[in-house]
Protein backbone atom coordinates (compact mmCIF):
# COMPACT_ATOMS: atom_id res chain seq x y z
CA UNK A 1 0.00 0.00 0.00
CA UNK A 2 1.22 3.47 -0.89
CA UNK A 3 0.36 6.05 1.75
CA UNK A 4 0.99 9.77 1.35
CA UNK A 5 0.87 11.67 4.64
CA UNK A 6 -0.15 15.28 4.06
CA UNK A 7 -0.02 16.70 7.56
CA UNK A 8 2.17 18.56 10.02
CA UNK A 9 1.79 16.63 13.28
CA UNK A 10 0.95 18.46 16.49
CA UNK A 11 2.74 16.02 18.80
CA UNK A 12 1.26 17.39 22.03
CA UNK A 13 -2.25 16.91 20.65
CA UNK A 14 -1.45 13.41 19.42
CA UNK A 15 0.03 12.36 22.75
CA UNK A 16 -2.75 13.90 24.81
CA UNK A 17 -5.85 13.03 22.78
CA UNK A 18 -5.22 10.16 20.40
CA UNK A 19 -3.86 7.89 23.13
CA UNK A 20 -7.38 7.44 24.49
CA UNK A 21 -9.31 8.12 21.29
CA UNK A 22 -9.91 4.53 20.24
CA UNK A 23 -11.10 3.44 23.68
CA UNK A 24 -13.28 6.45 24.50
CA UNK A 25 -14.63 7.60 21.13
CA UNK A 26 -14.51 4.49 18.96
CA UNK A 27 -15.56 2.21 21.79
CA UNK A 28 -17.53 3.78 24.63
CA UNK A 29 -18.99 6.93 23.06
CA UNK A 30 -20.08 5.41 19.76
CA UNK A 31 -21.91 2.59 21.46
CA UNK A 32 -23.48 4.28 24.47
CA UNK A 33 -23.62 8.03 23.73
CA UNK A 34 -24.13 8.27 19.96
CA UNK A 35 -25.76 4.83 19.61
CA UNK A 36 -23.90 4.16 16.37
CA UNK A 37 -21.75 1.06 17.01
CA UNK A 38 -18.32 1.06 15.42
CA UNK A 39 -18.07 -2.61 14.58
CA UNK A 40 -21.53 -3.21 13.12
CA UNK A 41 -22.24 0.18 11.52
CA UNK A 42 -19.28 2.51 11.01
CA UNK A 43 -16.59 0.04 9.96
CA UNK A 44 -18.79 -1.76 7.37
CA UNK A 45 -19.98 1.63 6.06
CA UNK A 46 -16.39 2.80 5.59
CA UNK A 47 -15.13 -0.47 4.12
CA UNK A 48 -17.83 -0.80 1.45
CA UNK A 49 -16.92 2.62 0.02
CA UNK A 50 -13.12 2.49 0.22
CA UNK A 51 -11.43 2.45 -3.18
CA UNK A 52 -7.92 1.72 -4.37
CA UNK A 53 -7.20 5.45 -4.56
CA UNK A 54 -8.53 7.07 -1.41
CA UNK A 55 -8.31 10.48 0.29
CA UNK A 56 -9.01 10.46 4.04
CA UNK A 57 -9.63 13.91 5.55
CA UNK A 58 -9.55 14.11 9.34
CA UNK A 59 -7.94 10.74 9.98
CA UNK A 60 -7.98 10.60 13.79
CA UNK A 61 -6.01 7.52 14.77
CA UNK A 62 -6.55 5.82 11.41
CA UNK A 63 -8.85 3.29 13.04
CA UNK A 64 -11.11 2.75 10.01
CA UNK A 65 -8.22 2.32 7.59
CA UNK A 66 -6.59 -0.11 10.00
CA UNK A 67 -9.74 -2.21 9.98
CA UNK A 68 -9.94 -2.51 6.21
CA UNK A 69 -8.22 -5.18 4.14
CA UNK A 70 -5.88 -2.80 2.29
CA UNK A 71 -3.93 -4.27 -0.62
CA UNK A 72 -0.44 -3.52 -1.85
CA UNK A 73 -1.79 -1.47 -4.72
CA UNK A 74 -4.00 0.75 -2.53
CA UNK A 75 -3.03 4.42 -2.60
CA UNK A 76 -4.13 6.37 0.48
CA UNK A 77 -3.60 10.07 1.12
CA UNK A 78 -4.14 11.31 4.67
CA UNK A 79 -5.04 14.91 5.48
CA UNK A 80 -5.39 16.20 9.02
CA UNK A 81 -7.82 18.97 9.92
CA UNK A 82 -5.72 21.83 11.13
CA UNK A 83 -4.86 25.03 9.34
CA UNK A 84 -1.15 24.32 8.87
CA UNK A 85 -1.78 20.80 7.62
CA UNK A 86 -4.39 21.85 5.10
CA UNK A 87 -2.35 24.75 3.79
CA UNK A 88 0.57 22.38 3.25
CA UNK A 89 -1.70 19.84 1.57
CA UNK A 90 -3.50 22.28 -0.72
CA UNK A 91 -0.62 22.53 -3.17
CA UNK A 92 -0.04 18.79 -3.18
CA UNK A 93 -3.42 17.09 -3.42
CA UNK A 94 -4.44 18.63 -6.72
CA UNK A 95 -1.28 17.27 -8.35
CA UNK A 96 -2.18 13.69 -7.46
CA UNK A 97 -5.13 13.46 -9.82
CA UNK A 98 -8.66 12.43 -8.91
CA UNK A 99 -9.59 10.09 -6.09
CA UNK A 100 -12.15 7.31 -6.34
CA UNK A 101 -13.22 7.74 -2.72
CA UNK A 102 -12.92 10.57 -0.21
CA UNK A 103 -13.91 10.24 3.44
CA UNK A 104 -15.01 12.86 5.96
CA UNK A 105 -15.60 10.60 8.93
CA UNK A 106 -16.30 12.27 12.29
CA UNK A 107 -14.99 15.54 10.90
CA UNK A 108 -17.85 18.01 10.48
CA UNK A 109 -18.93 18.03 14.13
CA UNK A 110 -15.37 18.99 15.10
CA UNK A 111 -15.42 22.08 12.88
CA UNK A 112 -16.40 25.21 14.79
CA UNK A 113 -19.00 27.64 13.54
CA UNK A 114 -22.51 27.25 12.09
CA UNK A 115 -23.35 24.44 9.71
CA UNK A 116 -23.61 26.87 6.81
CA UNK A 117 -19.91 27.66 7.18
CA UNK A 118 -18.97 23.97 7.08
CA UNK A 119 -20.79 22.86 3.94
CA UNK A 120 -18.48 24.68 1.46
CA UNK A 121 -16.15 21.77 2.21
CA UNK A 122 -18.35 19.57 -0.01
CA UNK A 123 -17.82 21.83 -3.02
CA UNK A 124 -14.10 21.93 -2.35
CA UNK A 125 -13.48 18.20 -2.04
CA UNK A 126 -15.69 17.19 -4.98
CA UNK A 127 -13.12 18.74 -7.32
CA UNK A 128 -10.73 15.97 -6.28
CA UNK A 129 -13.29 13.21 -6.81
CA UNK A 130 -13.43 11.14 -9.99
CA UNK A 131 -16.66 11.00 -12.00
CA UNK A 132 -17.46 7.55 -10.63
CA UNK A 133 -16.09 8.26 -7.17
CA UNK A 134 -17.88 8.50 -3.82
CA UNK A 135 -17.71 11.01 -1.00
CA UNK A 136 -18.56 9.30 2.28
CA UNK A 137 -18.80 10.65 5.77
CA UNK A 138 -20.28 10.54 9.23
CA UNK A 139 -20.97 13.28 11.74
CA UNK A 140 -22.67 13.59 15.12
CA UNK A 141 -25.75 15.81 14.91
CA UNK A 142 -26.89 18.32 17.50
CA UNK A 143 -30.39 18.92 16.10
CA UNK A 144 -33.13 16.67 14.78
CA UNK A 145 -32.03 13.58 16.71
CA UNK A 146 -32.84 12.26 20.16
CA UNK A 147 -29.86 12.30 22.52
CA UNK A 148 -29.82 10.16 25.63
CA UNK A 149 -28.54 11.50 28.95
CA UNK A 150 -24.95 10.42 28.27
CA UNK A 151 -24.90 11.83 24.76
CA UNK A 152 -26.40 15.17 25.78
CA UNK A 153 -23.86 15.57 28.56
CA UNK A 154 -21.02 14.93 26.11
CA UNK A 155 -22.49 17.30 23.52
CA UNK A 156 -22.74 20.09 26.08
CA UNK A 157 -19.27 19.50 27.51
CA UNK A 158 -17.48 19.14 24.18
CA UNK A 159 -19.11 22.25 22.71
CA UNK A 160 -18.26 24.25 25.80
CA UNK A 161 -14.61 23.20 25.54
CA UNK A 162 -14.47 23.87 21.79
CA UNK A 163 -13.87 20.21 20.89
CA UNK A 164 -17.20 20.08 19.03
CA UNK A 165 -19.10 22.76 17.15
CA UNK A 166 -22.30 20.88 16.42
CA UNK A 167 -25.03 22.20 18.70
CA UNK A 168 -26.99 23.49 15.70
CA UNK A 169 -25.87 20.88 13.15
CA UNK A 170 -28.81 19.19 11.45
CA UNK A 171 -29.30 16.62 8.72
CA UNK A 172 -31.17 19.11 6.54
CA UNK A 173 -28.32 21.59 6.08
CA UNK A 174 -25.78 18.89 5.24
CA UNK A 175 -28.08 16.91 2.97
CA UNK A 176 -29.25 20.02 1.08
CA UNK A 177 -25.66 21.03 0.39
CA UNK A 178 -24.70 17.52 -0.69
CA UNK A 179 -27.58 17.48 -3.18
CA UNK A 180 -26.46 20.83 -4.56
CA UNK A 181 -23.02 19.38 -5.25
CA UNK A 182 -23.78 15.76 -6.19
CA UNK A 183 -26.31 14.07 -8.43
CA UNK A 184 -26.72 10.95 -6.26
CA UNK A 185 -26.93 11.31 -2.47
CA UNK A 186 -27.86 8.76 0.20
CA UNK A 187 -28.25 9.83 3.84
CA UNK A 188 -29.38 7.95 6.90
CA UNK A 189 -29.25 8.48 10.65
CA UNK A 190 -28.00 5.83 13.06
CA UNK A 191 -28.62 6.91 16.64
CA UNK A 192 -27.31 10.49 16.70
CA UNK A 193 -24.97 10.06 13.72
CA UNK A 194 -25.59 11.09 10.13
CA UNK A 195 -24.05 8.78 7.53
CA UNK A 196 -23.85 10.04 3.97
CA UNK A 197 -22.70 8.82 0.56
CA UNK A 198 -22.52 11.20 -2.41
CA UNK A 199 -21.78 10.30 -6.03
CA UNK A 200 -21.81 11.94 -9.46
CA UNK A 201 -20.18 15.27 -8.52
CA UNK A 202 -21.82 18.19 -10.26
CA UNK A 203 -19.65 20.49 -12.32
CA UNK A 204 -19.23 24.06 -11.20
CA UNK A 205 -17.77 27.14 -12.81
CA UNK A 206 -15.45 28.21 -10.00
CA UNK A 207 -12.38 26.41 -11.35
CA UNK A 208 -9.02 27.18 -9.80
CA UNK A 209 -7.11 25.28 -7.18
CA UNK A 210 -8.69 23.36 -4.38
CA UNK A 211 -9.06 25.21 -1.10
CA UNK A 212 -10.10 23.65 2.19
CA UNK A 213 -12.21 25.75 4.55
CA UNK A 214 -11.30 25.74 8.23
CA UNK A 215 -12.75 27.49 11.22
Amino acid sequence: MMCRLCCIPDLSLIQTVLFIYDFWVIGISNLYAWRCPTGTVLVPFFNKNLSKKHLDIGVGTGYFLAHDDLKEDNQVTLVDLNKNSLEAANGRIGKKGKYDSISLCYLLHCMLGPSEEKVPLFANVKRNLSKRGVLLGSTILGQGVSHNWFGQRLINAYNKKGLFGNVMDSRRVFEDSLRENFGDVECRVEGAVLLFEARRPRRDSSGGRTTFQTS
